[in-house]
């Protein structure tokens, strides 16, 4: 089931190249067809493709996105009179889609064996089914908005699937048993809140190089959490569960965290694209000392 999520994910990334090429106003269009062509076929077709093949797939990809020739083309979203005429007739309801998608997955994965992607593809479908029920708009829409969205967001959509496969790189590439050398020739591993200080901090400072805590968690856990905060007596479940949270410190504020803080800048079309960034560089330094501190006392009980 869940080459058929990867396999709905490429057809929508198929039609949105079909949308660009019949765009008469689209200013690059045939580099933006290119793009969600491709991306759409290594989607359905990857687990099938020679891998240096979808390598090279993926680099004619990058260049079309250095060249900047995948822009957003002329999709208008619906006026402004017929959004705030619909938003009177549903009014909070509207919520209720967006809510459905996180209930129907948890209840997925507490009560039935499928893979956690199957559960959030199924419960984004229920969700979809939802709002068509309570809008009662077109199913033509869906295509069109799907496109119009993934357009808007760009290239930056794929990030966490390339951010993702360089953790796996840099793990494999023992990256984490260079990091554990380095860091025990400056730090004694009985100083257990500089440990702890260090490895949080790493956590924080690899996520917003990678974009993504769980391809960072690998890597400083096996370099510095393990050798020097488990090792020294460090609960692992509490240990493994801070460390990972204070990744998400980092996704705070990093562009490399495309879709959290890139993504709905551009949706929301704020004049400046760091703006949300900005704005949680506070919280997130201080959700950071407060897992130092939470992972000093409680793993150490």
């Amino acid at each position: 089931m869940i080459e058929l999520i990867y396999i709905v994910a490429g057809l929508i990334s198929i039609v949105t190249s079909f949308y660009i090429l019949i765009d008469k106003k689209h200013p690059k269009k045939i580099g933006s067809a290119l793009f969600w062509a491709i991306f759409g076929i290594i989607l359905i077709f990857g687990p099938y493709m020679n891998y240096t093949i979808v390598g090279i797939l993926l680099c004619v990809m990058g260049a079309l996105s250095l060249a900047k020739q995948v822009t957003f083309g002329s999709q208008e979203n619906s006026s402004e009179e017929y959004r705030n005429e619909k938003s009177k007739l549903i009014g909070n309801k509207i919520f209720i889609p967006a809510l459905s998608i996180g209930v129907i997955a948890f209840l997925l994965a507490q009560f039935t064996p499928l893979d956690p992607l199957v559960g959030l593809g199924l419960s984004a479908l229920c969700a979809l089914i939802i709002t068509m029920l309570f809008t009662k708009e077109k199913i033509s829409y869906v295509t069109y908005d799907s496109s119009r969205l993934l357009q808007q967001m760009g290239p930056s959509v794929i990030l966490p699937q390339l951010l993702g496969a360089l953790g796996a790189l840099f793990s494999k590439a023992g990256v984490g048993a260079i990091l554990a050398g380095g860091v025990s020739s400056f730090i004694a591993k009985d100083n257990l809140f500089l440990c702890v200080s260090i490895y949080c901090i790493a956590m924080a400072l690899f996520t917003m190089i990678m974009g993504n805590a769980f391809a960072a968690f690998s890597v400083i856990t096996a370099g510095i959490g393990i050798p020097f905060v488990i090792r020294s007596g460090g609960d692992p479940v509490i240990v493994g569960m801070l460390g990972l949270t204070a990744g998400y410190c980092g996704t705070l504020m990093t562009p490399m965290a495309a879709n959290f803080n890139i993504v709905p800048a551009s949706i929301l079309e704020m004049k400046n694209k760091n703006g949300v960034i900005l704005t949680q560089i506070p919280v997130a330094l201080a959700l950071l000392v407060l897992h130092i501190i939470a992972m000093y006392f409680l793993a150490f009980r």
